[in-house]
């Protein structure tokens, strides 16, 4: 199991969570673990099969380039991360 961090724009799906715990392979696997446990998440994260464009993850501290591909068996945790606009 990997430690999800979930940004503060989608804890109304966990339940006001600010981390949970779920599992897979890959960043993908790990979402859809997350959909199953809470419905609506991977809309929220994904669009046209790859992360949305104000969504950063990060494993184990590092941000992936790979996205949803991003390996993270044997990780400790990932970060879900919304990007900030300014204006």
């Amino acid at each position: 199991m990997v430690e999800v961090h979930i940004p503060a724009g989608l804890r109304e799906l966990t339940g006001g969570k600010s981390t949970v715990e779920a599992s897979g392979a890959t960043v993908r696997e790990l979402i859809d673990d997350l959909e199953r446990r809470w419905p609506g998440i991977r809309e929220r994260l994904i669009e046209d099969g790859r992360l949305r464009q104000n969504i950063t993850v990060a494993v184990d501290g590092e941000v992936s380039p790979l996205g949803i591909r991003e390996k993270v068996e044997g990780a400790g945790e990932v970060h879900f991360v919304a990007a900030i606009r300014g204006g």
